[in-house]
């Protein structure tokens, strides 16, 4: 093992997904990004995921922090973190949404630990179309909005979502909907949303076709304008009656909200900070050219209803900043804003972002390191403790 015990703080170089549902003028207009070559800027990913490591300047030299990490993870992670998982737990992201990523289900730790081990004995490659678990973890996850951030995120109460099946009144899918109509709770939920899902050929056709000719009829109705916009970007697809079915909530910049396992949800549009556990894990549900395996979807699914007026989550104000109360172990998530010298404890892996101006960090050694808007710092938990100075906000992931 080596000692690793100096410096504390890692400038991050951070890999940008070029998704195609990506924005491509939002990351470069909030954090000063540049993106010369015009691409859709997706995501970046700050942290030591396989598929987008971050690298860290460690003095003056450029290191995957994977590698870093595995120099001495007892001192970097902490010895609790390091035996819990055995890596830095969570990923933290900038999603910048010009487009609906689709409606996709994150299994719990179980079903991750095995399905991850059934398609591996089974030989299916981890790239593979077809292959539902790129790792054995769960993906539980935080967003909060950086701009107005709208999502769907869990299912309606059940005699919300009857009520607007019957007011389409889609001839094509009738049966269904008087089937769970007179069996409206969890087991009706998910025999009418399996059912749906599975359509195929006419049928499907009619079905989504008899839900646009409503909602071109109905567009001044906010929920049916949307539907007529995700069926733009993906015309004929079966998810588009997933609004229907979900709580849909547009998040105010600094608003926040928590997407637990098993739960259907999709981001439409805008851009955020979003925290999870280090996974990649997703099952698909709609709004996709995807593959779509929707008998273990549903497997993965919980049946239940999640109140409207659950969903957004409210901070707690303590050390100087907003912590949000992490239901998982995995991650935290805090935000400063306009502090001077606070002084924080390290107890984790951390990183932090700079949101909207420069970000100047002092450890009691004399180390010191300013970052500019939009740049991330990589701190290792034996730093024990430093200090936190800006004129803007400032979002700090850790476990």
């Amino acid at each position: 093992m080596t000692q690793v015990l100096s410096p504390c703080f890692f400038p991050m170089e951070n890999v940008i997904q070029d998704y195609i549902w990506g924005s491509r003028t939002s990351i470069s207009k909030l954090l000063g990004i540049n993106n010369p070559e015009n691409k859709p800027q997706a995501e970046i990913w700050m942290g030591a995921h396989a598929n987008g490591c971050s690298k860290i300047i460690n003095n003056g030299n450029t290191q995957l922090l994977s590698d870093f990490i595995a120099q001495d993870k007892d001192a970097i992670l902490t010895p609790k973190t390091n035996a819990q998982f055995a890596e830095l737990p969570y990923l933290f992201k900038v999603l910048a949404a010009g487009e609906a990523l689709s409606v996709q289900v994150h299994p719990s730790k179980a079903q991750a630990e095995a399905g991850f081990a059934k398609e591996e004995a089974a030989g299916i490659s981890r790239n593979a179309g077809n292959r539902n678990y790129k790792d054995p973890n769960h993906k539980p996850e935080l967003v909060y909005a950086l701009t107005p951030y709208q999502a769907m995120n869990g299912f309606r109460e059940f005699e919300q979502t009857i009520e607007l099946f019957k007011k389409i009144n889609v001839a094509a899918i009738g049966d269904l909907v008087d089937a769970f109509s007179s069996s409206l709770d969890s087991a009706g939920l998910e025999t009418f949303f399996s059912a749906l899902l599975s359509l195929k050929g006419e049928v499907k056709e009619c079905a989504v076709n008899e839900l646009l000719e409503y909602a071109n009829e109905n567009k001044e109705d906010p929920l049916f304008a949307l539907i007529l916009e995700l069926s733009l970007q993906h015309p004929g697809d079966i998810g588009l009656f997933t609004p229907l079915m979900l709580n849909v909530i547009t998040l105010q910049p600094g608003e926040a909200m928590f997407l637990y396992a098993c739960t259907p949800h999709a981001y439409l549009k805008g851009t955020g900070l979003e925290i999870m556990a280090n996974s990649d894990n997703v099952l698909r549900a709609g709004l996709t050219p995807k593959y779509m395996d929707v008998e273990e979807l549903v497997a993965c699914t919980k049946f239940d209803a999640i109140p409207f007026d659950s969903l957004q989550f409210t901070p707690e104000l303590k050390e100087g900043g907003e912590y949000y109360a992490i239901p998982v172990e995995d991650f935290k998530f805090a935000l400063f804003e306009s502090i001077t010298d606070l002084s924080l404890t390290v107890d984790s892996a951390e990183i932090l972002l700079a949101l909207d101006n420069d970000v100047t960090l002092t450890h009691e050694s004399g180390e010191t390191v300013v970052i500019n808007k939009g740049q991330s710092v990589f701190i290792p938990a034996y730093t024990k403790q430093y200090q936190l100075t800006s004129s803007g906000r400032v979002a700090r992931a850790f476990n």
